[in-house]
């Protein structure tokens, strides 16, 4: 279960790639870090975070 930490950090990620990723998000695969052509590392939405995010939503 995460946080509502991790769930916050989550939904920032999804919302901004100029967030930093939590560690948590990382190791759950939820989020992962994209490295770019020059080198920068930005994080994004897995296809696992996307799917948790709308199960949740449907519980709000």
């Amino acid at each position: 279960m995460l946080s509502a930490h991790e769930f916050a950090t989550l939904q920032l990620v999804k919302d901004s790639a100029d967030h930093i990723a939590d560690r948590a998000l990382l190791e759950r695969q939820l989020v992962a870090l994209e490295r770019l052509a020059g080198g920068a590392v930005r994080p994004r939405i897995t296809e696992d975070g996307e799917s948790l995010l709308r199960n949740l939503a449907l519980i709000n």
